[in-house]
């Protein structure tokens, strides 16, 4: 995809983001499915770009119990908080679902002037404020979905913000069931059966990853 299409460069040109490169001192990586990108504990001081493929942010509690926090598909930033803290250890951990290409980003160099297109650093400065006030929406309504004592509650409350995000009752999800049931922290088991029997009682239709809700 092009850079310019991504949430931290959008607004800028193609050429302007050239000239900005070498001075972010970007750097592209490869990863395949599974692979830790950066892991839990982990110092950073670069924010990372999905160019190809797809992250998930998950965390893990004492008992190795998983927690799956987001999704990162191509275009989005991810690790932009912790970049900015300097010293400050990841409480997360991100992975690639799938064969996933990552650029990252000196953090410093876009919050600092240099001498090089400085002219544009304001615009990324505001991009990425734009982002981290997005990204504090969507833990927001993590805690929304999670907030139903009842798995049905939980599955009813997400469905629902995906229908309004896609502005259609049918929508794809981009979770498999074992991080749906991480995402919304109810067994996957327990998860599954609620989802037969919702479709039973006429609420939704599903065929893997695509979803229906009826009215």
């Amino acid at each position: 995809m092009k850079l310019s299409d991504t949430q931290l460069f959008r607004g800028l040109k193609e050429e302007e983001i050239s000239s900005l490169l070498s001075c972010l001192s970007a750097k592209e990586r490869k990863y395949q499915k599974g692979e830790t990108i950066l892991s839990e504990g982990s110092i950073t001081d670069s924010i990372g770009i999905v160019l190809s493929g797809m992250a998930v942010i998950s965390c893990n509690d004492i008992w190795g119990n998983a927690s799956v926090l987001g999704n990162v598909v191509p275009g989005s930033v991810f690790a932009e908080v912790y970049a900015c803290i300097p010293g400050q250890p990841m409480l997360v951990t991100v992975s690639a679902v799938e064969e996933t290409s990552v650029l990252f980003l000196k953090i410093g160099r876009v919050l600092s002037p240099c001498t090089n297109a400085c002219q544009f650093h304001t615009k990324l400065v505001g991009n990425l404020l734009t982002i981290c006030a997005h990204k504090s929406l969507l833990l927001s309504q993590r805690i929304q979905h999670t907030s139903s004592k009842s798995v049905r509650g939980r599955l009813m409350s997400y469905f629902s913000e995906c229908a309004r995000r896609s502005g259609s009752n049918s929508f794809m999800i981009p979770y498999n069931r074992q991080q749906l049931a991480d995402y919304l922290n109810v067994d996957r088991s327990a998860m599954c059966n609620e989802l037969s029997k919702m479709q039973k009682d006429g609420l939704i239709e599903y065929k893997k990853n695509q979803f229906l809700l009826k009215a």
